[in-house]
C-alpha cells in the first residue's frame, strides 16, 4: 500500500482511540451517579469497572480469532456494532432501574470495545515505519487522552446537574420517593448512551465503506494460539498490563468519588477535577511521545513509573486537597504506559502479533480484579486513601517491567 493509504488507515483508527476512551472515562461519573442511586459501597461501585474489564478476559481471544481469519477491518466492524448495542441497551436498564441490568449493559459495550482495542492496537504499530511504532501507538493513543479530557465535563454537566443525595439522605426517603428518586436519577444517563451509540453506528457505516489495508505480517505462523506467550516480551507485558489498567481504573475512575470523600467537595464541582486528570493524561502521551525522539522508550517508562509510584505515596499519606492534587498529578505520568507496554510486548512478533494483541488485551482484566481490591480496603479500613496501596505496588510492577525491557534493548544494541 502507499503512504497516502497508509496516512488515511492511521486518521480512521486514530478515531477509535477517541471512541472508547470517551466511553471509559465516563465510567468514573457513572460510579459517582449510580453509588448515589443504588446506595452502593466503595466495592459495590468498583463492580462497574469489574463489568467492564472482565470483558477484555472474556473477549480477547476470540477477537484475535477473528481477526487472524477475517482480517482487522472485520473485526473492527463486528467491535463497533457490539458497542452500539451494548450504548443502547443503557435505555431498558435504567427503566428498570436495576443495577444488574447496568452491569451487563457496560459487559456487552466493553466486548465491542475489546474486539477494537485488539484490532486498533496491532494495526497502528504495523502500518508504517517499525522503528516508531511505539512514538505511533502513543500518539493514537493520546487521543484517548482528549476523550479523558472532554468526558467528564460532557458527563458531568449531562449526569451530574443535579447533586447526588447521601447514602443517609436517600435511606430517609419514603419508598415511593426513593423510588421516584432511583427512576429520575438512572434516567439522567439514558441520553448520553444514546447520542454515542449513534455516532458508532454512523462510525461502523464509515468503516463499511471505505477500503483499509490489511497489512500480512512477516514470518510463519506458529502452531497454537498462545504459542506467543512463549515469547518473552509478550508474558512480561501481559503481566505489566495487568498491574498497569488496575492502577489506571483506580486512579482515574475513583477520582470524584475520592475529591468528594476526601478533599469534601461536591460531586459536581469534583468532575473539574476529573476533566483535568484527563488533560493532564492527554498532555502527558503528548509529551511522552515527543520525548520519545531522544529517550529509549523502556527509560522513559521506568522514569515516569518511579515519579507514579512516589506521587501514590503522597495520595496515601497527606490530606485534603493536597491528596487530590497529589491524585490527579498521576494521571500525567501514567500517560504512556499502557501503549508503551503494549509496543513493547509485541515487537518483534512477526506473525505471532494478532495472538500476542489478544493476550496483552486479555490482561486490561486487571481492571475488573484490583480495582474491588481496592475498593475492599477502603471499605474494610474505613480510610479511602488505604486503598492506594494497591496502586503503589501496580507501578512497581511496571518499572520492573521496564527494566526488563531495558536489558532487552542493550542486549539488541550490542548483538
Amino acid at each position: 500500500m502507499n503512504n497516502k493509504s497508509y496516512t488515511f488507515a492511521i486518521v480512521l483508527i486514530t478515531s477509535l482511540f477517541f471512541f472508547w476512551g470517551f466511553i471509559h472515562n465516563l465510567d468514573p461519573i457513572l460510579i459517582a451517579h449510580l453509588r448515589s442511586a443504588f446506595s452502593l459501597s466503595h466495592l459495590q461501585a468498583s463492580l462497574i469497572d469489574s463489568a467492564v474489564f472482565v470483558a477484555y478476559f472474556v473477549m480477547a481471544i476470540p477477537a484475535g480469532l477473528i481477526l487472524k481469519k477475517y482480517g482487522y477491518k472485520t473485526g473492527i466492524l463486528i467491535g463497533l456494532l457490539l458497542f452500539a448495542i451494548g450504548c443502547f441497551l443503557f435505555v431498558p436498564a435504567a427503566n428498570t432501574m436495576s443495577y444488574l441490568f447496568f452491569l451487563s449493559s457496560l459487559f456487552i459495550l466493553a466486548c465491542g470495545i475489546t474486539i477494537l482495542e485488539t484490532a486498533a492496537n496491532p494495526y497502528m504499530t504495523v502500518l508504517g515505519d517499525p522503528a516508531k511504532a511505539t512514538q505511533r501507538l502513543n500518539f493514537a493513543q493520546s487521543f484517548n487522552g482528549l476523550a479523558s479530557f472532554v468526558a467528564p465535563y460532557v458527563g458531568g454537566y449531562v449526569i451530574l446537574a443535579n447533586p447526588p443525595l447521601s447514602h443517609e439522605e436517600v435511606a430517609a426517603l419514603e419508598e415511593t420517593q426513593r423510588i421516584a428518586y432511583i427512576q429520575a436519577e438512572t434516567a439522567l444517563v439514558k441520553g448520553p448512551y444514546i447520542v454515542l451509540g449513534c455516532i458508532i453506528l454512523l462510525a461502523a457505516l464509515l468503516f463499511l465503506l471505505i477500503k483499509l489495508p490489511e497489512v500480512k505480517e512477516k514470518g510463519t505462523a506458529k502452531s497454537g494460539f498462545l504459542h506467543a506467550f512463549k515469547r518473552k516480551n509478550v508474558s512480561w507485558a501481559v503481566f505489566a498490563q495487568f498491574f498497569y489498567v488496575g492502577a489506571q481504573v483506580s486512579v482515574l475512575s475513583f477520582i470524584i468519588v475520592f475529591a468528594t470523600e476526601v478533599a469534601g467537595i461536591k460531586a459536581f464541582d469534583a468532575k473539574d477535577y476529573a476533566a483535568i486528570a484527563g488533560l493532564l493524561f492527554m498532555i502527558g502521551r503528548f509529551v511522552g511521545t515527543f520525548l520519545m525522539r531522544y529517550i529509549l522508550p523502556s527509560k522513559l517508562l521506568f522514569i515516569y513509573g518511579a515519579i507514579s509510584a512516589v506521587l501514590t505515596l503522597a495520595v496515601i499519606f497527606s490530606s485534603g486537597m493536597m491528596a487530590l492534587y497529589f491524585l490527579v498529578a498521576i494521571a500525567f505520568f501514567m500517560s504512556i504506559m499502557f501503549p508503551t507496554i503494549f509496543a513493547l510486548g509485541v515487537e518483534d512478533t512477526g506473525a505471532d502479533t494478532k495472538s500476542a494483541s489478544s493476550l496483552i488485551i486479555m490482561s486490561i482484566v486487571g481492571g475488573a480484579v484490583l480495582p474491588p481490591l481496592f475498593g475492599y480496603i477502603s471499605d474494610s479500613t474505613g480510610h479511602m486513601q488505604y486503598g492506594y496501596f494497591v496502586v503503589f505496588v501496580c507501578f512497581l510492577v511496571v518499572m520492573l517491567f521496564a527494566v526488563k525491557n531495558k536489558s532487552k534493548a542493550v542486549e539488541t544494541a550490542a548483538s
